[in-house]
C-alpha cells in the first residue's frame, strides 16, 4: 500500500500563503515571506504538513497553558527539501529530502547532554507550538534538527515521521524482547505505527485493542496477530502494553492488560479529568510505567532508520491531502471521530 516517491520538482500548490492561528477558533491565511537562514540554519521547502490532535487543541484553545504561543503558524509534522542553508551549514545539504525534530533544545543543560532533549531545562520550545511551523510554503529551523532521508523517499509518507518518532520513543522505553506477548491500545495513527515497530521485534503475540472494526484490517496487515474490542480475554497477560489512544480510560486499560511485573508505556494525552491509575494496582502488580511526550534524537534516528529500511508503511495511513486553505476542514476531519479518517495532510 506504499505510495510512489513524492515528486519535489513540481511547483508548490496554493497561493504562497501560510496559516496563522491568532487564538482559539480564529485563523487566517497570510502572504508567506520565507525567513532567510541564519548561521547554523536551513530553509526547507515544505512538501506536506500533517494535522493531528494537538493541532486541533491549538485551534480549539484546549492545549495546556505554556505549550502554545499565539499568534502561531502551526505544523509540527512535516517533510520537505532543503532549499537554502546559512553560514556554517554544509552546502551539500541543499536538495536533500528531510524531516526535522520539533523541540528547540538548548544543547547546554545536563538533560540535553544526556540525550533527553525533550526535558531541556531551558523550558518548552517547539516548532508549530511556540515557533512558526510548517503550515506554510517554507520553514526555517536549526540544521542540527534535520534528519536526511534517502533520495527515493516518499515525502508524502515521510510527513508522518514525527508521530513515528514519538512511537519509536515509546518502543525504546518499553524495550520489547523477541517472543513476548505485546499489546497496543488504540488503532489510530500512533497505534498503527506502534504495531509496525513492535512487529519488527518478533513478538510471540501482538494484540491490538480497538473497538472500531474498520481499523482492524490495517492492524492485521501491519502485523497484529489479533484485534480485540475489550480487555477481558487479555487481562493480566501481556509482558508489554503500549497505550496509543489518549482516550479517557485507555491508560487504565493498558495497566489492566499488563501481567505482574510487566511494562506499560503511555503515549496518548487524555483530556483533563480522565480516570487516573490505581496506585495500589501499580505497586502490587510491580508494574513499570513509562510516559512519552515528544521524541529525543535517538527516537528520531530509530524511526528514520526503520522508514529507510522499509519497516514502516506510513503512506498507507494517509487518507486525505488538502491545500493549506482547507485548514478548517482538516481540523474538522481530525476531530470527526470517523474511523475512515486516518492521517490528514496539508499541502502548500
Amino acid at each position: 500500500m506504499s505510495r510512489p516517491p513524492g515528486d519535489v520538482s513540481r511547483p508548490p500548490r496554493g497561493s504562497g500563503c501560510a496559516v496563522v492561528v491568532d487564538g482559539p477558533g480564529r485563523h487566517r491565511l497570510v502572504p508567506h515571506e520565507p525567513v532567510p537562514p541564519g548561521p547554523g540554519e536551513a530553509l526547507v521547502r515544505v512538501y506536506a504538513s500533517g494535522v493531528c490532535g494537538s493541532d486541533r487543541e491549538v485551534y480549539a484553545g484546549t492545549r495546556p497553558e505554556g505549550y502554545v504561543r499565539y499568534p502561531l503558524v502551526p505544523g509540527h509534522e512535516w517533510s520537505g527539501k532543503v532549499a537554502e542553508v546559512g553560514a556554517g551549514v554544509p552546502e551539500g545539504l541543499i536538495g536533500s529530502k528531510v524531516v526535522g525534530e520539533g523541540f528547540r533544545n538548548c544543547q547546554l543543560c545536563e538533560r540535553c547532554h544526556s540525550g533527553d532533549t525533550t526535558l531541556c531545562t531551558a523550558g518548552y520550545d517547539e516548532t508549530g507550538f511556540t515557533r512558526p511551523g510548517a503550515m506554510a510554503p517554507t520553514l526555517t529551523l536549526p540544521a542540527r534538527l534535520l534528519h536526511v532521508l534517502p533520495d527515493d523517499a516518499d515525502l508524502t509518507a515521510a510527513a508522518l515521521l514525527e508521530p513515528a518518532a514519538c512511537v519509536a520513543a515509546a518502543t525504546l522505553a518499553g524495550a520489547p524482547r523477541p517472543g513476548e506477548r505485546v499489546a497496543v491500545v488504540g488503532a489510530g495513527t500512533l497505534g498503527l505505527i506502534a504495531v509496525q515497530l513492535l512487529a519488527a521485534c518478533s513478538p510471540a503475540e501482538l494484540y491490538v485493542v480497538e473497538p472500531r472494526r474498520e481499523r482492524a484490517e490495517l492492524a492485521r496487515e501491519f502485523g497484529a496477530t489479533a484485534v480485540v474490542e475489550g480487555v477481558d480475554v487479555l487481562e493480566g497477560r501481556c509482558d508489554l502494553v503500549l497505550e496509543a489512544a489518549g482516550a479517557p480510560g485507555s491508560a487504565r486499560t493498558a495497566v489492566d492488560l499488563a501481567r505482574r511485573g510487566g511494562r506499560v508505556v503511555l503515549t496518548g494525552i487524555p483530556a483533563p479529568g480522565s480516570a487516573g491509575l490505581d496506585p495500589t494496582a501499580l505497586v502490587t502488580g510491580r508494574l513499570t510505567v513509562h510516559t512519552v511526550f515528544g521524541a529525543p534524537p535517538a527516537a528520531w534516528s530509530h524511526a528514520v532508520r526503520a522508514f529507510g529500511a522499509g519497516l514502516l508503511d506510513l503512506g498507507a495511513l494517509v487518507t486525505h491531502e488538502l491545500p493549506l486553505g482547507a485548514f478548517p476542514q482538516a481540523i474538522e476531519l481530525v476531530g470527526s471521530g470517523d474511523p475512515k479518517v486516518g492521517k490528514v495532510l496539508l499541502r502548500p
